[in-house]
């Protein structure tokens, strides 16, 4: 895949967990090259050191206009790299996303909001002959699937990366695992199931928010199998969304049974009491763990986000919980996922 040249645009979020679009392209994109963040309120810092204290090189500018003042070059995309409660469109974001259309930047968009929709927007990117990509837009009922049972004949192994609650880092530590395994010499594809898996150039996946609840089975049958005849890999990984026991959406057990899928790693975010966005207890990871059992998969290892407790607190929970489960117990942000490596070999031998 040939990366295309983008900026991508914050919102003065940059460094809150709201960028997690941004985030997930700054951590890898075989899509994008990202040239610069715009992001009035971290302006002039490296973008890297805003997210996690760590350099990488692309700078954070306050705005389209003066990122265009200081190169010669127009990028070809304008990325809008936040996600917010219900998809909205910030308001300081309209006028910086038309003023990139009228430099001629197309604007790819992971929202609820569809620019396409957008009276303004569409007749702005009309006059000026650029691309309105509203990633988020449901296909058409007529090119969704129902599942099928299908998925049975495939016998590849399959992992999904599931979690203990929202925004808490599993498209980012499946994307570790798959990098991890290719790199060790495990052919490996992820599924993409949200708007930043496919802006980070995953190949196959679909949307799962925003398919009707009807063809979510199916979808999940459909990406994985289309991945298997495809591309052929020795393994497949499945990004989760949100968490089995979350009340404001539970999910999990659709990839689990609908895909087919023996083998969970699961992320936990022990420093948080609640789930997002809510005053309702976070289970214990424990309770987690003994559903995804009862539907059948194994949780071959524990990937922990360290956010809202100090690093002696983390180290203390994760020696703590490796003992109980005597599973690996990782920090993917702090060490990488390498230790997996032999239990995934495991799992696939187990599983031919």
């Amino acid at each position: 895949m040939k990366k295309e040249s983008a900026i991508v645009l914050t919102a003065g979020m940059l460094e809150s967990p709201f960028a997690k679009t941004c985030h997930g392209l700054l951590r890898g994109t075989d899509r994008f090259e990202v040239l610069a963040i715009i992001d009035d309120k971290s302006s002039g810092q490296d973008a890297g050191q805003v997210m996690e204290g760590r350099s990488n090189g692309i700078v954070v500018v306050d705005s389209v206009e003066s990122f265009l003042q200081s190169t010669a070059h127009v990028p070809k995309y304008a990325v809008i790299g936040v996600a917010t409660p219900g998809g909205y469109l910030p308001v300081s974001l309209r006028n910086e996303l038309l003023f990139a259309i009228q430099q001629g930047m197309s604007i790819v968009n992971g929202l609820h909001t569809f620019l396409s929709e957008d009276e303004e927007f569409k007749d702005l990117a009309a006059t000026h002959g650029v691309d309105l990509i509203d990633v988020r837009k449901p296909r058409h009922r007529k090119e969704l699937k129902f599942w099928t049972g299908e998925i049975f004949e495939i016998n590849i192994p399959k992992i999904a990366v599931l979690g203990t609650d929202c925004a808490i880092g599993k498209r980012t530590t499946c994307r570790f695992i798959t990098e991890m395994c290719n790199e060790n010499g495990v052919k490996t594809e992820m599924i993409y199931t949200g708007q930043t898996g496919w802006m980070q150039g995953s190949k196959h996946g679909f949307i799962f928010d925003s398919t009707v609840n009807d063809f979510i089975s199916g979808e999940i049958e459909r990406a994985i199998v289309e991945c298997a005849r495809q591309s052929n890999p020795q393994l497949i990984l499945v990004e989760g969304q949100s968490a089995l026991l979350n009340p404001t959406g539970p999910c999990g057990s659709e990839f689990i049974l609908s895909g087919d899928v023996k083998g969970v790693v699961l992320q936990h975010i022990p420093g948080r009491a609640h789930y997002e966005d809510t005053n309702v207890p976070l289970a214990p990871i424990e309770k987690e763990i003994q559903l995804i059992q009862l539907l059948g998969a194994e949780v071959l290892g524990i990937t922990l986000n360290e956010q809202g407790m100090i690093p002696e607190k983390v180290e203390e929970y994760r020696a703590n919980l490796e003992e109980v489960l005597k599973i690996p117990v990782m920090l993917p942000l702090k060490e990488g996922v390498v230790r997996l490596l032999p239990v995934i070999r495991d799992f696939m031998s187990r599983s031919v």
